[in-house]
C-alpha cells in the first residue's frame, strides 16, 4: 500500500496538492489500486501499472513528450521518467518509488492520452523485468475481471467490474488507433524502428535554440537516447559563433522553398496543446464577455524619480522596474474602486465575486506562449519584494517551470509593452473569470505647457494605460473611477505609503 501511495505523481515540486486536484489524484489511486490488486493475480509477477498522471488542475488530457527512462531502467524516489505536455506547458513526470520501467505501453511523442490512462508498468524486482517483455494489457483484462467477480464482496464487484470496463474500453480504442498512426509511426512491441523525424530535446535547450535562432535538427543529443540538452546548443553556438555564412546551410532554420519563382515558400508548425488552450480561452473571452475600453494618459515623471532614488541607495539588494512600481499602483487603485477586482461566476453559484485581497497577474510572453504567473497579495507587499517575486516568476516562467498555482487564478492583470519604444497604446483580451485587464504603452517625451520657463513649455515623460472591463460586473463609471484613482496614485507615487 505504501509504495503505491509514493507513486502519485508529483506536480513537480508545489509545496502541497491544492484543493481542485484532490479529487483527481484520490481516483487515480483507487483505480491504481485495482489495477495493482487485478494484476498481481494474472499471471505475471507482481507488478503496478503507471497512469497518465493529471499535472494541472484543468489536466483532462495531455501528449506524452520524451521518455527519459528505457524499459529495464532503474527508478529512483523523485527520478523524472517522462516530460508531460500538460494544457499550460510541458512539464516534469517524478515518479515517487524505488523499482525498475518493466513495459513501456505509450511511446513518446503520443498526443491526447486521457488522466489515469495506462502508460507503463513498474515492477520492484529486476527479475521480472523479461517477463513483460510482450505484456499487453488486453491480455489480462478478461481473466482479471472473473476473478474479481469470485473473490471480493459486493461492492468490490462493482467497484472492479467498472475499473475493467474501462480496461476493455480502452484496450478496443488501440486497434481503432493502429491504422492511423500506421503510416507515420512504429509501435514498441512489432516493429524496432526508430522515429528519425522526431526530434528529442530538453524544455531550456528547445528555449535556447528558439532565442538563437536554431534548427535542432541539425544537431546530435548527447542526453539519454540521443536527447538534446543544453550543453548541446551552446556547443553548437560556440561553433558556429565565427561562421555566420554557413548557418544557413548548416545550423539555421531553412523554410520550404520552391524551384519554381511562382510558387510561394512557407513553414508548417504543429498546434501545440499549449498554443489550442490559449486560443480557445481567447476566443471564449472574446466571444462571451460585453467587455469596453477605457483610455488615460498619465505622466509618470515623478514615478520615474522615485524609482531612480530608490534604485540609487539599494546597495545592489533590489533593482525596481517600472513594471515593479505600476504593479503596486494598480493593487491601490483595485482597493479603493473593489468592483474591478471581481470575478463573474454565473454558472452554478450565480454571483459577483468582489476580492479584499488583490493577486495581479503578469502576463510574459514565452517561446511556447502567454503566461500569466501570480504576484500573490501584492497589496500586502512591499515594491522589493514583489520586484524579486516578478523576477524569479518570470525566469521559470520562460523555462516551463512554474507550478500551476503560480499562473492559474490571480484577481487582476497587467500586460506590458512599454519595452518596446514601437508601441504608444494597445489593449489586451480580458483573461476569464477576471473583470479587469490594463495594457501599458511605451513612456513618451512630450511638451507641454509651462508659463514659468522662457519657451512657455516643457516636457514630461507619459504613458498610455489602457483598461479592458468586463460590463456586467463593473459599470463604465465605476471603471472610469478606478482608472482616475489609477493616474492619481501614478502621478503621486508618494500615495503608495498610505
Amino acid at each position: 500500500m505504501s509504495a503505491i501511495l509514493r507513486a502519485i505523481p508529483k506536480i513537480s515540486r508545489s509545496s502541497g496538492v491544492i484543493a481542485s486536484t484532490r479529487s483527481q489524484i484520490n481516483n487515480q489511486l483507487r483505480y491504481q489500486l485495482h489495477l495493482r490488486a487485478t494484476y498481481a493475480s494474472s499471471s505475471y509477477p507482481p507488478h503496478m501499472i503507471i497512469g497518465m498522471p493529471a499535472l494541472s488542475p484543468t489536466m483532462a488530457q495531455g501528449n506524452l513528450a520524451v521518455w527519459t527512462k528505457k524499459e529495464g531502467d532503474s527508478l529512483s524516489p523523485g527520478e523524472v521518467i517522462a516530460e508531460v505536455e500538460t494544457d499550460k506547458a510541458q512539464m516534469d513526470f517524478e515518479f515517487q518509488d524505488e523499482g525498475f520501467l518493466a513495459k513501456i505501453l505509450v511511446p513518446e511523442g503520443t498526443k491526447d492520452i486521457p488522466v489515469n490512462k495506462p502508460i507503463a508498468v513498474y515492477v520492484e524486482e529486476e527479475n521480472d523485468v523479461p517477463a513483460f517483455k510482450d505484456f499487453k494489457l488486453d491480455e489480462v483484462t478478461g481473466s482479471t475481471s472473473n476473478g474479481s467477480n469470485d473473490n471480493t464482496a459486493k461492492q468490490q464487484k462493482e467497484d472492479g467490474n467498472e475499473a475493467s470496463k474501462k480496461l476493455e474500453d480502452k484496450s478496443e480504442e488501440k486497434p481503432k488507433s493502429k491504422p492511423k498512426s500506421k503510416k507515420t509511426t512504429a509501435t514498441t512491441d512489432k516493429d524496432a524502428t526508430v522515429n528519425t523525424s522526431r526530434i528529442i530535446a530538453s524544455p531550456l535547450a528547445k528555449t535556447i535554440a528558439l532565442e538563437n535562432g536554431i534548427a535542432l535538427k541539425n544537431m546530435k543529443g548527447s542526453g539519454p537516447h540521443g536527447r538534446i540538452v543544453k550543453a548541446d546548443v551552446m556547443e553548437f553556438l560556440e561553433k558556429n559563433k565565427n561562421a555566420p555564412s554557413s548557418s544557413t546551410s548548416s545550423g539555421g532554420p531553412t523554410l520550404s522553398v520552391s524551384s519554381t519563382a511562382t510558387s510561394t515558400s512557407y513553414e508548417d508548425m504543429e498546434i501545440s496543446n499549449m498554443r489550442k488552450i490559449i486560443g480557445d480561452r481567447l476566443l471564449q473571452s472574446t466571444q462571451s464577455i460585453p467587455s469596453y475600453i477605457i483610455s488615460s494618459k498619465i505622466s509618470v515623471s515623478k514615478l520615474l524619480k522615485l524609482r531612480k532614488s530608490l534604485n540609487s541607495t539599494a546597495n545592489d539588494k533590489y533593482k525596481l522596474s517600472i513594471n515593479d512600481i505600476l504593479i503596486k499602483a494598480i493593487t491601490v487603485a483595485a482597493k479603493r474602486v473593489p468592483d474591478a477586482n471581481a470575478y463573474w461566476m454565473p454558472d452554478g453559484k450565480n454571483i459577483i465575486r468582489r476580492f479584499k485581497n488583490v493577486d495581479v497577474s503578469v502576463a510574459v510572453a514565452t517561446p511556447t506562449g502567454l503566461l500569466t504567473p501570480i504576484v500573490k497579495n501584492a497589496d500586502s507587499k512591499g515594491l522589493s519584494t514583489i520586484s524579486k517575486e516578478v523576477k524569479e516568476l518570470v525566469k521559470r516562467a520562460k523555462i516551463n517551470k512554474l507550478n500551476p498555482d503560480e499562473f492559474q487564478g490571480g484577481t487582476i492583470c497587467i500586460s506590458n509593452m512599454g519595452m518596446n519604444d514601437a508601441i504608444s497604446m494597445f489593449t489586451s483580451i480580458i483573461n476569464p473569470p477576471q473583470s479587469t485587464i490594463l495594457a501599458i504603452g511605451t513612456v513618451e517625451r512630450v511638451p507641454v505647457e509651462d508659463v514659468t520657463t522662457e519657451n512657455g513649455f516643457s516636457f514630461d515623460d507619459t504613458m498610455n494605460i489602457t483598461g479592458t472591463f468586463d460590463h456586467r460586473t463593473i459599470d463604465g463609471a465605476k471603471a472610469a473611477e478606478f482608472m482616475k484613482e489609477l493616474k492619481t496614485v501614478i502621478e503621486n507615487p508618494l500615495e503608495l505609503l498610505l
